[in-house]
Order: structure tokens, then C-alpha cells, then sequence
């Protein structure tokens, strides 16, 4: 069973649609991107496949109970006065009954840290850190609550090429070696031809799935590529 599935799906809000039977499936393990110019339904989707938006028609199946999720990062959420290990641990809270941490608990906000490189700052002020900092802690937050789900939107944004270059590589990092499905919303597409296995691109009514390799020969994807980056 694929661990996403949409069978021909309509997401739209107050009655007008978005984005129109769309149907794709990705298997566990998968690295998707979702790609399209501004305004063709990308974050639409990815609130779809969140359970966030209820489709007008067809159905939405994902197989984890436990997604972790990165959203865009607002000025109130980077100016958060708590420590980077109490952020951490919060993507722990879905999972509990109660909000009290165990030892396995803190052994799985270690790991995350420990992956994101952010362990021996963990007792820092999350406000004082830099914005790579900033989004590398949120996303040993989201990888705290995921099961084998992940789902980022533009987790890269705003930052400058060196640090955008290093965050994507501890995704794919995830993607890789912790075998973590990949859901990510993107507008930098050559990034998103250098590491997902498989692309969504939306346009106005209309949208393509499937492989990398094959998008890449597609004459949407020329023309996307050949227009720069995209927002």
C-alpha cells in the first residue's frame, strides 16, 4: 500500500476549486517535491494531504498516524523564548497522553539533534540563533513527531544559498539513510531535480506526476527551468 495516495481529488475553499482531480500515489521511502509558479494550488495541496483541507471530491489516503510537519517560519515563531532542546521536545507532545516527558522521550530528542548537528547548543535560546539554526531545529521538532512522514513547506526560504545548500542536504540525509518519506513544497527547482525521486508540478488546471528523470524531459519542465527560480 502507498503511504499517499489521491485518487482523482478536488481541493479548492468557499466553493471554488483549486486544483482539480489530481491523482498520484508515492511509496515509503519516496522524496517528492511539489513545484508550480505561485497561486496554481501547491500549499492547497499540501493542506490536503495534511488533513487540513477536506477535498471537495475524490479521497486523500496516508497511511502514517504520525506525520511531522515544517511549516514557513512567521516573525513571532523566531523571536520564541524558549530553549532549542524545550522546542525539540514539543513534537513530542502529539504522541503522549500525557504532557510529561520520559527517558526514551529525551533519548529521541537527543537523536534529532544529534542528526540536525544542533546538539551541543541545545540548552540555547532558540531567538538567538541564526535563521539555518533556527529552521534545523524545527526540523528535528517535525522529525521528532514523524513516524516515517515528513512534510516541509519551502523549508529553505529566506535563507542564503550556503545554508539553503546544507539543510537540503541533511533532508535528503533523512530521505537516505532513515529511509523518512519526503513531502516537500519547493520553489527552487534545479534543487528539487538534485535530490527527490519524484515531482508534482501544478500549473493552472493541470498538473504532471511523476519521476524526476522524466520530468526533466518534459516541455513544462524546460520552460520552468529556463524561467529561473520561482516563488
Amino acid at each position: 500500500m502507498p503511504i499517499i495516495k489521491c485518487d482523482s481529488v478536488t481541493l479548492g475553499y468557499e466553493g471554488k476549486n483549486i486544483i482539480e482531480n489530481i491523482s498520484f500515489e508515492i511509496k515509503n521511502g519516496d522524496y517528492l517535491c511539489i513545484v508550480g509558479e505561485n497561486g496554481t494550488g501547491k500549499t492547497t495541496l499540501m493542506k490536503g494531504l495534511l488533513g487540513l483541507l477536506r477535498p471537495y471530491k475524490g479521497k486523500i489516503s496516508v497511511d502514517c498516524k504520525q506525520v511531522g510537519y515544517l511549516p514557513q517560519q512567521t516573525q513571532i515563531q523566531r523571536d520564541f523564548p524558549a530553549s532549542v532542546y524545550e522546542i525539540v521536545l514539543s513534537g513530542l507532545l502529539n504522541k503522549k497522553r500525557v504532557p510529561f516527558y520520559n527517558k526514551n522521550d529525551y533519548l529521541l530528542a537527543d537523536n534529532a539533534l544529534k542528526k540536525m548537528e544542533l546538539f551541543d547548543i541545545k540548552k540555547s535560546c532558540y531567538r538567538d540563533l541564526s535563521g539555518g539554526q533556527q529552521q534545523r531545529v524545527l526540523l528535528a521538532r517535525a522529525l521528532c513527531a514523524a513516524g516515517n512522514l515528513l512534510i516541509l513547506d519551502e523549508p529553505a526560504a529566506g535563507l542564503d544559498p550556503i545554508i539553503t545548500n546544507e539543510l537540503y542536504s541533511l533532508i535528503y540525509s533523512l530521505n537516505k539513510n532513515d529511509k523518512i518519506t519526503i513531502v516537500m513544497v519547493s520553489h527552487d527547482i534545479k534543487t528539487a531535480l538534485k535530490y527527490a525521486s519524484h515531482i508534482i508540478h501544478i500549473e493552472d488546471n493541470s498538473y504532471y506526476f511523476g519521476s524526476a528523470d522524466d520530468y526533466k524531459k518534459t516541455p513544462v519542465a524546460k520552460a520552468f527551468m529556463t524561467g529561473g527560480d520561482h516563488e
